[in-house]
């Protein structure tokens, strides 16, 4: 049986009107995707009711969470078709990443995973961060494939979370994005949050974090752009949030307002969006080292179709 932490808490004045889960988020400290779990599995009630997740909250109600044990998420040491490994040392690896497989293991992924292709090839790295996203230092989405580098020594987990952090590492992704931006070279600089009512879905908003995006046409055919993209910040979702913000969401990506009949005429079901190309200066040598990667079938078969449009 599941251990629970009962919790009885009165709404204070200050989150008067805010949402039940953004409420207990707040109290508890816990993520909004937490608090939002708790609520609609049933864990919470608000003034002896079960409420629902985007009821309002007022003053002096009581809020009572019972609170079961955390979830942990464990790696799976299980090699994933279709990965590759681009390059390893002592100090890092890099892998040119398929579509459907998660950077790391979480609460809710049942699916392929990059530290277990590691695991599963042999691969030892570093033990430095969280235990199921140890030697993590960039992530990329489950439906963006491309290229992604894991640290293997502590050493470069160090260096390279600090790369990252102060934008000196060279990320270059390609995107089939809907229409034709205007203008075709630009820079959406538009601060990102998490979407107030979709779980997993991000917006742009005033109060979000900084995000900067560079983008610049490549080919432009009859219904979609290719775009070279540079990103200056690393947020979740940031080029699909972005291109879906200038009305011209990535080809493929239902979830950010993408053309479902397009989507279908390419052949596609996930975004058309491939990291490219990565570069850094090495951890240990300091030298700047290249990766490049080449579209996946998908992707090219896609990209093929909309080139042939007439």
């Amino acid at each position: 049986m599941t251990d629970l932490e009962h919790k009885v808490l009165a709404v204070p004045e200050g989150l008067a009107g805010e949402r039940v889960d953004t409420a207990l988020a707040r109290l508890l400290g816990l993520s909004r995707t937490r608090a939002t779990e708790l609520v609609t599995e049933g864990h919470v009630l608000l003034d002896g009711h079960a409420p629902q997740k985007s009821e309002r909250v007022e003053p002096g109600s009581i809020l009572e969470a019972s609170i079961p044990a955390p979830r942990t998420a464990t790696v799976v040491a299980e090699q994933v078709e279709g990965m590759r490994i681009v390059f390893q040392d002592d100090d890092i690896v890099v892998v040119d990443k398929p579509v459907g497989v998660a950077a790391h293991p979480s609460v809710g992924w049942s699916g392929p995973t990059v530290v277990g292709h590691l695991a599963g090839a042999g691969v030892r790295i570093s033990t430095s961060g969280a235990p199921e996203r140890q030697g993590i230092v960039q992530r990329l989405d489950v439906g963006t494939s491309g290229l992604m580098t894991v640290a293997k020594s502590e050493a470069a987990y160090s260096v390279l979370k600090q790369a990252f952090r102060t934008r000196s590492v060279d990320k270059t992704y390609h995107a089939l994005v809907q229409g034709h931006p205007d203008p075709h070279t630009g820079t959406i600089d538009a601060p990102i949050a998490r979407h107030p009512k979709h779980d997993f879905k991000f917006t742009v908003r005033a109060d979000g974090r900084a995000s900067v995006t560079h983008y610049d046409t490549l080919e432009a055919h009859r219904f979609a752009s290719l775009l070279t993209i540079k990103l200056e910040t690393g947020r979740t979702h940031q080029i699909r949030v972005h291109m879906s913000a200038l009305k011209h969401p990535c080809v493929g990506d239902l979830q950010y307002g993408a053309d479902p009949t397009l989507a279908k005429r390419v052949g596609l079901d996930r975004q058309w969006l491939h990291a490219v190309h990565l570069g850094f200066e090495h951890p240990r040598t300091g030298e700047w080292v290249d990766f490049e990667s080449t579209y996946p079938d998908d992707l090219r078969r896609a990209l093929d179709v909309v080139r042939e449009a007439h």
